[in-house]
C-alpha cells in the first residue's frame, strides 16, 4: 500500500460502552451528599486498579474544557431529528448561526454562572480560549481536586503512563444542568507541547511501473497466475475524468457550482492551490478560480513533532485533490487544526458551525472506538448536531484497518496506538455523522464504470523462485492481510431510526466481541467509494525529489481517506442538482434511497466465483525510486478471511460497503 491515508490523532482517552445518548444533557446520576452530580464518562476506562501506577503530582498543570449544554438541549435533539427527516414539516428548515446561537446556544447566564464556579475554586477560565461551546480551564491538580470532586492517579495505558481522574467528575448541583461534560481531564499519552514552526514535506511515494491507465488496460503475463488465470496490473492511480465518469458525475453534467466543501486535516501544506492548479492543467481539468480555493488556518501549531506534521500534508492533498476533481466548481475551503489532537480538530469543527463555512464537510481522520471517553463523545456530537441544524453535513472515513482485528500487519502499524478488539472507528460510528467505506474500483477505457468489490485485500508477494505467490493465493490470514474499508457493528450506539428497515437485524445485533446485542445497534459504513490503493487516485504534491530538490510531484494513493472526500465531492454534485439548497445531514435521505436503483450494490464477488486480482509493483525503496521491483498479488473482497473477522459485503446493506457507491441517478434523486 502507498502512503497511509487513515492518520489516527493522538487522543487522550480510551472510550467507554454506552447508549446512543437521549438525555437532554450528559450530566447524570444523583445527587452526592454535598449537592455534587456525576459528569459520565470523565474516567477513561483504561483507568482501572489493576493499571494503578500511584499519585500523580499535584502541581501537574490542567488543560480542560468545561463543555456547556446551552438554552434548551432538548428542544435541539428535536430539531436536529426534525430537520434532517425527509417528510417531517420542519425538514431542510435550516437555521443560521445567528438563530441557533439565540435558540440554542449557552446563555449569557449559564456561561456566567459556569465561569464563577470555576475561578471560585482556584482554576482559571481562559476567555481568550472559550467559546459559545465550552470553556477553557487551566490550573494546578490541587484546584481540580477541589473544582471537579476527584483525585488524580498515574496509570498504565497503552505502553506509557498516563494520568487519569480516579472518579467520574463531579460539578455542583447549582451548574449541573449548564454542564454538559468535562474533557481533558486525563492525559492519554502525556504528549510534549511544541510550538514550533512546520517541518519540509516528505520524500514522495513514488510509484513504480508496470501500471496500468485504467483497469485491465495490461494483464501480468509474466507472472504466476492466481485463480486460474494472469491477473491484470494495479493502476497507476486514476484520473480526475475517470472517477467523474465511473460515478456518474461526467453524465450528469453537474459540477458543484454552488456548494461548497471543508476540508479539515491538521497543519497546512505547502504550495496546496499552486500544486492542484499545476496537475488539473496537465490533465486537461479546470484549475481552480480565483477565490474558489482558500484555506483558513489557526495562529500557530503545536504538537508538531509528535503529530508528524509532514504526515498531514498528502493527507490534505489528496482531499483537495479528491473533492476538485468530482466537484470542480465547488468551492474548496481547507481549515488546518493547529494539531491532531481533540484540540486543534474539534476547535476546527466548531469554526466551521460557528461561521458556517461549508454546507459539506469531508474528514479523513478518526481513531479507534477504544480510545474514546463518553465525554469526548458527548462532546463532539453537541458540534454534530449544531451542523444537522444549520445544514451542514459532516463526513467521516470509516478506517482502513477492516474491523480492526489486533494482530494484523494493518494494525501493527500503528503500534501503541494499535487495536486491542474488533471495534469501529469514531468520528465514524457516531449516528450524527456520514459513514465512507471503501471499495476497489475497477474503471475501464472509456472511463465507465465496470464493478466495484468490498475492499478488504491480502497482499501475497512473488517467492524468492519468481515462479509461484509466497502463499497458495489469497494468502495466508492474518499474516498477509493488510489493508480494508473500515465498517461493523457498534458496541455504543444503538440504532439511528434511520437504518431501521434497511439494515438486517442479523448485523446489527451481531457485536464485534461475537455476542449478540438484545436491540439493535448503529452499523457503518453508509455509504462507500474507492478506497484500494491499486485502484486509488494520482494526486500532487509539493514534496521531496529522488534527487533532494523540492517542488512538484505526484503520487497514487488510496484509504477511505480518498473514499470520504470522493462522496463530499459527490454530495455538491447532489446539492447542485436541488437547486443549491443545503443537504445538511445526509443519512436520512441516503436511507430512504436505499433499495431504489440508486446505488452501485456492491459485493465481494462482483465477478461471481473468482475474487477481484491484480499484481502491484513496488520499488524496494519507493522514496528513493530504487529497486529491485517487488511484485505483490493482491486480492480484495474478504477472500480467505474468516466470517468473524471479514466485514463481507453482499446484496442489499451490508458492513462492507453500507447502502453501496453513487450512481447518476443518485446525484439527481435529491430533487
Amino acid at each position: 500500500m502507498s502512503r497511509d491515508a487513515r492518520r489516527r490523532r493522538a487522543l487522550t482517552a480510551a472510550a467507554v460502552a454506552l447508549p446512543l445518548v437521549g438525555a437532554a444533557f450528559a450530566v447524570t446520576g444523583t445527587a452526592q451528599a454535598n449537592d455534587r452530580h456525576t459528569v459520565a464518562g470523565t474516567k477513561p476506562t483504561w483507568a482501572r486498579s489493576a493499571a494503578d501506577r500511584g499519585k500523580t503530582d499535584s502541581n501537574q498543570r490542567l488543560d480542560a474544557r468545561v463543555w456547556l449544554t446551552g438554552r434548551d438541549p432538548k428542544g435541539l435533539d428535536s430539531y436536529a431529528q426534525a430537520v434532517s427527516t425527509p417528510g417531517n414539516q420542519q425538514y431542510r428548515k435550516f437555521l443560521t448561526p445567528a438563530q441557533f446561537n439565540q435558540r440554542f446556544g449557552a446563555s449569557a447566564q449559564q456561561v456566567a454562572a459556569v465561569t464563577s464556579w470555576v475561578r471560585s475554586t482556584g482554576l482559571y477560565v481562559d476567555l481568550a480560549g472559550s467559546n459559545s461551546h465550552y470553556l477553557h480551564v487551566t490550573g494546578h491538580l490541587d484546584k481540580a481536586t477541589k473544582a471537579f470532586g476527584t483525585g488524580f492517579r498515574n496509570y498504565a495505558a497503552q505502553g506509557t503512563v498516563a494520568r487519569a481522574p480516579e472518579n467520574n467528575a463531579t460539578v455542583p448541583d447549582s451548574v449541573a444542568s449548564s454542564v454538559l461534560t468535562v474533557t481533558g481531564l486525563d492525559t492519554g499519552k502525556h504528549l510534549r507541547r511544541h510550538d514550533d514552526t512546520l517541518p519540509p514535506p516528505d520524500p514522495n511515494y513514488n510509484v513504480a511501473q508496470p501500471c496500468a491507465k485504467y483497469f485491465g488496460e495490461k494483464i501480468a503475463n509474466d507472472k504466476p497466475t492466481a485463480y486460474g488465470k494472469h491477473q491484470p496490473r494495479a493502476t497507476c492511480g486514476y484520473l480526475p475524468k475517470q472517477l467523474r465518469g465511473a460515478y456518474g458525475a461526467a453524465a450528469s453534467r453537474l459540477t458543484g457550482k454552488g456548494a461548497t466543501v471543508a476540508i479539515i486535516d491538521a497543519y497546512a501544506a505547502p504550495k496546496m492551490e499552486q500544486v492542484s492548479n499545476e496537475f488539473s492543467k496537465k490533465y486537461g481539468d479546470q484549475p481552480f478560480a480565483r477565490g474558489q480555493y482558500r484555506e483558513i488556518l489557526p495562529a500557530t501549531f503545536d504538537y508538531v513533532d509528535e503529530c508528524g506534521a509532514s504526515g498531514w500534508y498528502g493527507e490534505e492533498a489528496l482531499d483537495v485533490t479528491a473533492v476538485h476533481a468530482l466537484a470542480p466548481k465547488a468551492k474548496v475551503v481547507y481549515v488546518g487544526a493547529q494539531n491532531c489532537q481533540d484540540t486543534g480538530l474539534d476547535a476546527a469543527m466548531i469554526n466551521i458551525v460557528d461561521n458556517h463555512l461549508a454546507d459539506i464537510v469531508s474528514n479523513s481522520w478518526g481513531d479507534l472506538s477504544q480510545n474514546y471517553t463518553q465525554a469526548m463523545i458527548d462532546a463532539e456530537e453537541s458540534i454534530y448536531k449544531q451542523a444537522a441544524i444549520e445544514g451542514i453535513g459532516f463526513y467521516f472515513s470509516t478506517g482502513d484497518c477492516g474491523y480492526e482485528v489486533p494482530g494484523t500487519p494493518c494494525q501493527a502499524r500503528y503500534g501503541d496506538n494499535g487495536s486491542t478488539q474488533r471495534q469501529t472507528d469514531l468520528p465514524a460510528s457516531d449516528p450524527w455523522v456520514t459513514a465512507v467505506g471503501g471499495t476497489t474500483l475497477a474503471i475501464g477505457k472509456t472511463d465507465n464504470y465496470k464493478f466495484e468489490a468490498d475492499w478488504d485485500v491480502q497482499y501475497d508477494n512473488l517467492a524468492a523462485n519468481g515462479k509461484s505467490w509466497s502463499y497458495p493465493p489469497p494468502g495466508h490470514y492474518p499474516d498477509t492481510y493488510s489493508a480494508g474499508g473500515g465498517g461493523g457493528t457498534s458496541d455504543q450506539f444503538t440504532q439511528p431510526g434511520y437504518q431501521r428497515g434497511v439494515v438486517p437485524r442479523s448485523l446489527s445485533t451481531d457485536l464485534p466481541d461475537g455476542t449478540t446485542a438484545a436491540q439493535p445497534m448503529r452499523t457503518i459504513p453508509d455509504i462507500s467509494a474507492v478506497g484500494d490503493s491499486g485502484t486509488g487516485i494520482r494526486y500532487p504534491e509539493w514534496n521531496q525529489r529522488p534527487d533532494g530538490s523540492f517542488g512538484y510531484t505526484e503520487s497514487r494513493v488510496g484509504g477511505t481517506s480518498l473514499s470520504c472526500p470522493v462522496i463530499a465531492g459527490l454530495q455538491a454534485l447532489a446539492q447542485e442538482a436541488q437547486g443549491r439548497q443545503p443537504i445538511g445531514f445526509a443519512n436520512p435521505a441516503i436511507y430512504l434511497r436505499a433499495g431504489k436503483h440508486l446505488y452501485h450494490d456492491v459485493t465481494d464477488k462482483p465477478l461471481g466465483r473468482d475474487p477481484v486480482a491484480y499484481v502491484r509493483t513496488n520499488y524496494t525503496d519507493p522514496y528513493a525510486a530504487t529497486g529491485p521491483l517487488k511484485y505483490i498479488l493482491v486480492t480484495s473482497g474478504n477472500k480467505g478471511i474468516p466470517a468473524s473477522d471479514a466485514l463481507s459485503a453482499t446484496p442489499g446493506y451490508d458492513r462492507g460497503t453500507g447502502v453501496g457507491s453513487p450512481t447518476a441517478a443518485y446525484l439527481r434523486s435529491f430533487r
